[in-house]
């Protein structure tokens, strides 16, 4: 999916609540990382700005978002796969004064009408002063 095709389909999803779970607006929530107007301020906003991302779509987001030594050259989502809730279960450093920090995750999904559950710990670090998803581990 395209950068526009991703802008479009998050536009269209500013009235509703932001797929990150925090229950705020999506408007008020990632959007606003999403587009470049913000900055994720933890780990933690960020991991949640990146759920939201694979939620609505925004692969451009996703791949802004990754670490440059680890971040692939392209990503295709399934199409056939919807995110539909975050659960953090922990983290860990990832502040407003950390360099580095580690997010633990359940993402719910449904695909081919079954639902599923991915877990991963996440580790996230600083680059150029934002902070970036490095990698994760899948138990």
């Amino acid at each position: 999916m395209g950068r526009g095709a991703a802008r479009r389909r998050a536009s269209t999803a500013t009235g509703r609540a932001c797929p990150c779970g925090s229950g705020r607006a999506y408007a008020d929530c990632c959007a606003p990382v999403h587009g470049g107007d913000a900055e994720a301020p933890t780990a933690e906003a960020l991991m949640r700005s990146r759920f939201s991302a694979f939620a609505l779509g925004d692969t451009g987001y996703l791949l802004r978002s990754w670490h440059s030594s680890t971040r692939p050259a392209s990503l295709e989502l399934d199409p056939g796969q919807r995110w539909t809730r975050l659960d953090i279960v922990e983290s860990e450093r990832g502040g407003l004064l950390d360099t580095a920090g580690t997010v633990t995750f359940h993402a719910h999904y449904r695909k081919a009408g079954q639902p599923g559950t991915m877990t991963e710990h996440s580790r996230f670090v600083r680059e150029d002063g934002r902070w970036v998803y490095l990698d994760g581990d899948q138990p």
